[in-house]
């Protein structure tokens, strides 16, 4: 265990950064799987605009690589394109 205060404190704060990551990355799947059962083409590009959105905000907050967000992004478009 920890003996300094700071450091007690450091474990906490990456604790509460860790859980809130988790969240905002378990948010972003769950849109991802929604917009590939949609069937209709105007819902799934709502959805789209908003999976694009929190793909990019994860890359600029280093929960996931940018690289890792424009491959997601980049996939799902395609899968956009195929909706008819």
């Amino acid at each position: 265990m920890a003996n300094h205060k700071s450091t007690l404190k450091y474990i906490r704060s990456s604790n509460t950064k860790k859980l809130r990551n988790k969240h905002q990355l378990k948010t972003c799947r769950a849109f991802i799987k929604k917009l590939v059962k949609i069937k209709k083409k105007d819902e799934a590009l709502l959805l789209f605009k908003k999976a694009a959105s929190m793909l990019d905000k994860l890359a600029n907050r280093n929960i996931i690589h940018k690289n890792n967000s424009s491959n997601k992004k980049s996939k799902l478009f395609k899968l956009l394109n195929l909706i008819k």
